[in-house]
């Protein structure tokens, strides 16, 4: 792939029904239905709304050979109103389901992590070569009956691998890692290959977007290694709701979309499963308006070489340091940026302002802004501290030899490149030879109104330099009718979305489908009215245990549904409480967080 241009990875075409995924074909947008799969009205009735938000499939949980079965019935209903949108039969743990859903509807999901190995008990089991070969002799064994069926019936499939499902097999040689998910996924695609069945999709997801990002990174590399080219899907799971669920999945989503990788997305949402058919369509929208765009020209260098640029640290920025924000404006309600532009006078107090530097007078928390163009005052500046404003195309040969010899100097650096990523890498790499070691915060302005497109943007945007470690802060501009502070807390969010920056409790939430043991949105509401006060966590908010202990085990606190109206509680993968009435979990969960020492009152 190009670092610095844009343009989608090829992969091979797999037939899903009459709407065909990978090569030249559109990234296809989908979601997935919370009713059960065998209520068939409450089914239909949803899948249309997804379908009419405008979905191009529509995923279904199966549990059991029944609701498999039942998804004919619902295909055959919508087929009756005019509705012939590919459906995805979803399966964990029952061979049995994901082989009568093959004989039924497009495509079956399948979770190398539990399809044959039993859900994952968190136990280190050493096997000998032997016996580790056996357990594969095992899985191909059952894999390929299914894929016999799927040839019968012209039925695609996914790979799904989830960070919170590896098998117990694929723990005791990897651990709970990208080499571990990856390895997981290509002990099934090898099969395939084996089999001549291509098709495949793959999906291999975790709710930690780093480990998200540089885990399909590394499946892309390990498949090219090995010839093979299937398409991707991809997604963000347990991203939550609100603000917080958008952010971190244009974060993550946005991240592998911007160097050109995926054919199909799901933003998972805590919300209405057609809530997130239009997320996905704008970050979709908004990446792909890169295609064919002008030429980004960089120095040849890796992305592991611009991260590990030689940086400066000034005054907490750059080296060391976490990413710092920068704000508009002077402070309001709620969360405090670093540093706040207030143009021609200070904040006052202890507030850090920066200044235009003809207003700069050497106040006490107050540095000067200079633009490309102010060489000699730049130079002739005593402050501690300087700020130097410049677009991509100021970092011109003259400039940049002048960079290299200066110290005390923070680039605040922008693009106007319909491709602001690479546009944005490609400066960085010029830095780099330069020897220039400025810290760098990134600005991005937009002119938006509607707050979620602004959260995709800028989630998109931000995430691949953040992700990268290739930027010490960030600035959120917006000239449309956002507030002010509205913009400093996405700022937070992001960072927090990248894992650079806590400042929030942060809840792993997964979106609801036909296994949710609760209503999940009140759930989480009511859940979140009780810790968001607590600065720095992680809870874990799962609708059942198929993802939920696993995806846990990087939360501080998990609230799982065990049972039909009935709730477990997790200090880290380890259970403390199960069955709890769920009338009682969130007051039993405050105790447990009271009990480890994490608890603090409301200020």
């Amino acid at each position: 792939m190009d670092y610095y241009n844009y343009h989608r990875r090829k992969s091979s075409v797999v037939q899903i029904g009459d709407t065909p995924l990978g090569g030249t074909y559109p990234i296809r947008i989908q979601s997935m239905t919370n009713t059960s799969t065998l209520d068939t009205p409450g089914s239909v009735e949803q899948c249309i709304r997804i379908i009419e938000a405008g979905a191009d499939y529509v995923r279904l949980t199966a549990q059991g050979v029944r609701e498999a079965e039942n998804l004919g019935e619902i295909e055959q209903e919508l087929h009756a109103r005019g509705y012939h949108t590919p459906l995805v039969a979803d399966i964990h743990f029952n061979p049995k389901a994901a082989d009568a859903a093959a004989c039924t509807v497009e495509k079956v999901r399948i979770n190398p992590g539990n399809f044959v190995d039993s859900a994952r008990t968190f136990k280190q089991i050493d096997y000998t070569d032997e016996e580790y070969a056996a357990e594969l002799q095992r899985l191909r064994e059952r894999f390929v009956a299914f894929l016999d069926i799927c040839k019968a019936h012209h039925t695609a499939i996914r790979l799904g691998v989830n960070h919170g499902s590896l098998s117990d097999r694929i723990m005791s040689r990897y651990g709970d890692t990208p080499a571990g998910m990856v390895e997981s996924c290509m002990e099934f695609l090898r099969i395939c290959r084996d089999e001549r069945f291509d098709d495949v999709a793959i999906s291999i997801k975790a709710s930690n977007t780093v480990v998200m990002v540089e885990t399909v990174r590394l499946l892309i590399e390990t498949m090219e290694a090995e010839g093979m080219h299937y398409p991707l899907h991809l997604g963000v799971t347990e991203a939550g709701d609100g603000e917080d669920g958008r952010i971190k999945s244009a974060v993550g989503i946005g991240t592998l979309l911007a160097d050109g990788i995926g054919d199909t997305i799901r933003v998972s949402l805590s919300e209405a499963p057609e809530a997130e058919v239009p997320v996905a369509r704008k970050l979709v929208d908004y990446i792909t308006a890169r295609t064919g765009h002008a030429p980004v020209v960089a120095p040849e260098l890796t992305p592991a070489r611009l991260a590990a640029r030689a940086k400066e640290q000034i005054e907490g920025i750059g080296a060391g340091e976490q990413p710092i924000v920068i704000a508009e404006g002077t402070p309001g309600e709620g969360t405090k940026a670093d540093f706040y532009y207030t143009r021609n006078q200070t904040a006052g107090g202890t507030v850090r302002s920066i200044v235009d530097y003809l207003h700069y007078r050497g106040e006490a928390h107050t540095y000067p802004l200079f633009k490309a163009n102010d060489g000699e005052a730049l130079a002739s500046c005593q402050a501690p501290l300087r700020f130097l404003q410049v677009e991509t195309t100021d970092l011109t040969e003259p400039l940049l030899s002048r960079l290299a010899g200066e110290t005390g100097i923070v680039l605040i650096l922008s693009s106007q490149h319909v491709n602001p990523v690479g546009d944005t890498r490609a400066a960085l790499a010029r830095l780099t030879t330069a020897g220039c070691t400025c810290p760098v915060v990134y600005l991005s302005r937009y002119r938006e109104n509607d707050p979620e497109d602004l959260q995709v943007k800028a989630g998109a945007d931000f995430g691949p330099l953040l992700l990268d470690n290739l930027i010490d802060g960030i600035f959120l501009v917006n000239d449309g009718d956002i507030a002010t502070q509205r913009l400093t807390d996405y700022m937070f969010t992001i960072l927090q979305a990248a894992r650079k920056r806590f400042s929030k409790t942060e809840y792993i939430s997964c979106p609801s489908c036909g296994r949710t043991m609760f209503d999940l949105q009140t759930t989480i509401a009511r859940v979140k009215a009780a810790t968001s006060h607590l600065t720095g966590l992680k809870i874990g908010v799962m609708g059942c245990i198929v993802n939920g202990p696993g995806e846990m085990a990087d939360a501080d606190y998990g609230y799982v549904g065990a049972g039909r109206n009935r709730v477990s509680l997790y200090k880290g993968k380890v259970c403390i409480e199960k069955n709890i009435p769920e009338e009682e979990a969130i007051e039993k969960l405050v105790g447990l967080i009271k009990a480890n020492g994490d608890w603090h009152d409301p200020a």
